[in-house]
């Protein structure tokens, strides 16, 4: 999680909403996690928009640990 006031890392990682999406009007940040791996390159992408966000921190943790052995 970030802090992100003036939008710009939101900007740069295609998370802004567009027009006509959902909580646009609000300027909220699309639901979406990137895992980061230690040289700084994204190793994954998980698009949140209409997920169940219960299983969402274990899957990412799978990842890590897949990666990791």
């Amino acid at each position: 999680m970030i802090s992100d006031p003036d939008k710009s890392i939101g900007r740069r990682y295609h998370a802004e909403r567009e027009p006509g999406e959902d909580y646009y009007e609000y300027g909220l940040p699309r639901r979406i996690t990137y895992l980061i791996d230690p040289e700084g390159s994204i190793a994954a992408t998980y698009d949140l928009a209409g997920q169940d966000l219960a299983g969402h921190a274990a899957q990412v943790l799978a990842d890590i640990q897949s990666r990791s052995d």
